[in-house]
This record gives C-alpha cells, structure tokens and sequence, in this order.
C-alpha cells in the first residue's frame, strides 16, 4: 500500500523455498504451517512438477510457494521515509558521526531548552543536536553508540561479509522470481538464494565471512583495531568454536567461485561458473551475546541516560518489516516518555 500510494516501483515475482532433498521436507512443512498461522495470502505447498511450471530450471522435491512476494529498490523506499520524515517537521543531519551522548540536569523552569531537550549529541567535527529523546539504530556501530550513553558494550556487533555473484545477462532467464533454501536450523545463516532485481539483473548468493572490519565490505578493507576488539569478544571465541567448519566452508566459497556455484547448482542444475561473476556485497551487523549466541531478536537498551533507547539488533526481514517495525519502536518510545 505504501509503495502505491507514493508511486515507488515494485514487482510481483513471487517466491520459491525449495527442498533440494527429503530430509528438508520436515522444516518445510513447519515453515508451511507458520505462514497459514500468519494469514500469508495465497501460500501453497508445491510438488516437484509445480516448481518446474513456475520456474523451469529449478530443481526440488517439494517448495513453499508465495505468489505474492515481490522486489523494490529499497534505497528509493529509504529516500521515501527521509521526505515523509522532513515535511513532518524533521530535519536529517548527513556526515554526522556521532562522538558523545550526554545530557544536562533538568531546572525547575517549565520553559527552560534544557528541560525541553536535555540529550545532547555531539559529533567529531564539533556539531551539536540537541533532543528531548534519543532513539539510535546505529547498525555496525550499535554497541559503540550504546556505550556512549553508559550504556552495555554486550551484545557486541560482530561483522559478516555476504558476497554475492552475478547472473551473467544471457543467462538471466534461468530466474524468474526468488528462489530461496529451506534454512539450516543448525546454522545461523539463510543460505544461497537467487534474487531478481528491478533492473533486470540476477544476484546469487550471499556467502557469510568474518569480515576484518566494521565496514569491511571488500576482502581488502582491514582494520586491526576492529580485529582486536573481535578476537578478545569471549562471545566471539564461543561462535567461532562452534561454527568453525561452517565458517571455513564459507570461506571457501568465498576464495574459489566453483565452490559458490556448486551450491547454487542444488537447485538450477545448469549452471556454470562461466554463467557468474563477482557482484557487490553487504555486511551484516551481527549481535553475539556475552555467552556466544547470536541474537536473533530485537535487542533494546538504555543504559544510565534513560532519554535515550538504544535499538541493539534488527534481523532480518527488518526492511520488509520497516513499517510496522517503526511503529512498534515509535509506541515504545512514547510509553517511556510518559515518565518525563
């Protein structure tokens, strides 16, 4: 609705989650019964005939199949939000890297500025805002920003590289609409997918892999401050025990595009290395908890400054969901505010 209403691009592709063999059938079926629960219009459960009718070089024994899902270019959504936001009376601060979180002590003046907005954020190059409430989603950087109100330095964001590889142009006809894995409870990441875009291209993938740094977005891109901090993280020593071969394999994949592919071929046998290139990639900003998990969950803090909410963790599908998401996070700061 929101997409019509401001005339945004979108197109109904639809959706594939594939079991590539029996054993997955199980988690599929739970998966099912979950998107019935949640009123998903239209959802079916789909035979290896069916998938072939709806996408010819996909190969399964059985899929979900969501006819309903569709692509949009989410940096027009995000631009969108931004215009909402300023003819609301806002006002956005680019280039704005933030140093401190502080906030002043209240007078007994109702009209006072500092009663009004008592948070002030001040940023490297010495700029100054000031609020009467803070609420951050600081992404790669939510622990740093959180400590900067005194609040906890755990659950630590740890980054994940997720690369992802082209379609070659004469080969995009292989995908029609997104095909996704059924995922692997046992590891924490989605899986290779195959995603259409508006403008035609086809990326596959992503892997997952350590990134070096914050916002380590190419295999070059090191920061020994940013390792140091992860290889002392005793959260991190947890994960990396527990998902070695699985980050090992991840790597792999990265290092050597066969390896990549051959995942891919589970599902659209036909495909070559030949048939791919190397894309672009994103980083995940990854929330592990003092104990080694990975929060899976909207994490929350406020830490001593409590004008200030802290949004820890947003996991996928945080952008599908950012509507209701930022209406749930608007309620909550609303509800805290009535004890000012």
């Amino acid at each position: 609705q929101y997409l019509d209403n401001k005339g945004i691009p979108y197109k109904k592709v639809g959706k594939l989650i594939v079991a590539t063999d029996e054993t997955q059938i199980k988690t599929l079926e739970g998966l099912y019964e979950r998107g019935l629960k949640n009123n998903v219009k239209d959802l079916r459960m789909i035979d290896c005939k069916e998938i072939t009718s709806i996408e010819p070089h996909c190969r399964g024994v059985k899929a979900i199949h969501s006819p309903h899902t569709g692509i949009v270019d989410y940096a027009v959504v995000t631009k969108h939000y931004g215009e909402d936001f300023i003819k609301l009376g806002g006002k956005i601060h680019y280039n704005f890297e933030a140093n401190s979180i502080r906030t002043f002590n209240e007078t007994k003046d109702e009209n006072s500025d500092v009663n009004k907005y008592p948070v002030e954020i001040a940023s490297k190059s010495g700029k100054v805002v000031h609020a009467g409430f803070v609420l951050t989603c600081a992404g790669l950087y939510a622990d740093k920003v959180a400590t900067m109100s005194c609040g906890s330095a755990e659950p630590a964001i740890i980054p994940f590289r997720g690369e992802y590889l082209l379609l070659n142009p004469e080969k995009q006809y292989l995908v029609k609409g997104n095909i996704y894995p059924v995922p692997d409870t046992r590891f924490p990441f989605l899986g290779v997918h195959f995603t259409p875009k508006l403008d035609g291209s086809v990326w596959l993938g992503p892997n997952a892999v350590l990134a070096l740094k914050r916002e380590g977005y190419k295999s070059s891109d090191v920061s020994f401050q940013d390792i140091w901090e992860i290889v002392r993280y005793k959260g991190f020593h947890k994960v990396a025990s527990k998902y070695f071969q699985y980050g090992v394999k991840e790597q792999m994949k990265s290092l050597f595009l066969n390896l990549h592919v051959e995942e891919l071929r589970k599902f659209i046998p036909e495909l070559c290395v030949s048939d791919v290139s190397r894309g672009p990639s994103g980083v995940r900003a990854q929330a592990i908890s003092a104990e080694g998990e990975l929060v899976e969950d909207f994490s929350f803090d406020t830490g001593s400054i409590k004008r200030v909410l802290h949004c820890r963790n947003a996991p996928s599908p945080a952008a599908t969901s950012s509507l209701a998401i930022g209406s749930e996070l608007a309620n909550k700061v609303l509800n805290i505010m009535k004890n000012f």
